[in-house]
């Protein structure tokens, strides 16, 4: 049997969603972000996650980030896709539409809006692999559901094979440090993946399998090279290269009445545009494109890091 450790691993950024200045989706900005992933060296690619606005994005542009996604990678590295809705059927509904267009892997937050207690969440996970027969991470994201995952809960459904893995984005490093040590202990059911940008290290220190970051989505290359001085036991490299990378995540906080999404997917936007890999740092609505001295601020941090 093959561990899904050994399937989905390495740095798996969750890509942002370039848009034009009226809203749709720029298709040649996006080929360029898609490519310089590619190009840097990623694992994999993450679609349709917090980073690609799919919460606030329609069935309609679903699709076609997925379809025109999909058409772009050609095969060329595993491609995860969000499910990320409120209710199961509704995630049921994305995951087959990702399963048409040809995806490797699902990534599914708890239910929300309506929340129930924990035999509800597990439940939920329960009947999208019923449903969809593909690799199905849960995505533990606290933050935005409302729900943390329960360790026991995920090696339960890791260990029956319902879930494949874990995108960790609670922020909770002693809870997935505890998570890690279980999942060894049970022969790695689970593979883990860290969504953080700032302590990576510490993650792979734990025993993460990879890393999703979205600031790899500004400098993917930093992050490709910690993964594999991880690898290979280069812990002093891991550590230079997270501090370049804690400087450079400053994008986030450098700015000004904004918050949230504003300021974290839209620092990253923003960085890109700036960088001239993507034409505009438009989000969607109703989140702001950042501008005048935020942007200022944005591109003095940049212009440090040497990516101006």
């Amino acid at each position: 049997m093959v561990s899904p450790t050994d399937s989905f691993r390495g740095v798996i950024p969750p890509v942002i969603t370039p848009l034009t200045t009226d809203g749709e989706l720029d298709v040649a900005s996006y080929a360029a972000v898609l490519e310089r992933l590619i190009d840097a060296g990623v694992d994999g690619l993450f679609l349709l996650g917090s980073s690609g606005e799919a919460a606030f994005s329609t069935d309609a542009r679903r699709r076609e980030i997925l379809a025109e996604g999909m058409r772009i990678v050609d095969e060329r590295v595993p491609v995860f896709a969000g499910v990320i809705d409120t209710q199961t059927e509704r995630v049921v509904a994305q995951a087959r539409t990702a399963q048409e267009l040809g995806v490797d892997a699902l990534v599914a937050t708890a239910p929300f809006y309506a929340l129930g207690g924990p035999e509800v969440v597990e439940r939920h996970f329960r009947v999208i692999r019923e449903r969809v027969d593909l690799p199905l991470f849960a995505y533990d994201i606290p933050v935005c559901v409302h729900t943390k995952l329960e360790a026991a809960m995920l090696l339960r459904l890791g260990s029956e094979g319902i879930i494949d893995g874990v995108k960790d984005s609670s922020g909770d490093d002693v809870a997935f440090r505890q998570l890690a040590r279980a999942n060894a202990a049970a022969g790695r059911p689970l593979a883990l993946l860290t969504g953080h940008e700032v302590v990576v290290d510490g993650a792979y220190l734990s025993g993460a399998d990879g890393a999703v970051p979205g600031l790899a989505n500004v400098s993917p290359e930093p992050f490709v090279e910690q993964w594999r001085a991880a690898q290979a036991g280069d812990w002093d490299t891991v550590r230079l290269l997270q501090d370049e990378l804690a400087d450079l995540m400053r994008i986030v906080a450098v700015t000004s009445g904004v918050s949230g999404y504003g300021a974290g997917v839209g620092s990253f936007k923003t960085a890109l545009q700036l960088m001239g890999v993507i034409r505009t740092n438009t989000m969607t609505e109703p989140v702001a494109a950042l501008e005048g001295e935020n942007v200022r601020a944005i591109a003095a941090v940049l212009e440090e890091a040497g990516l101006l």
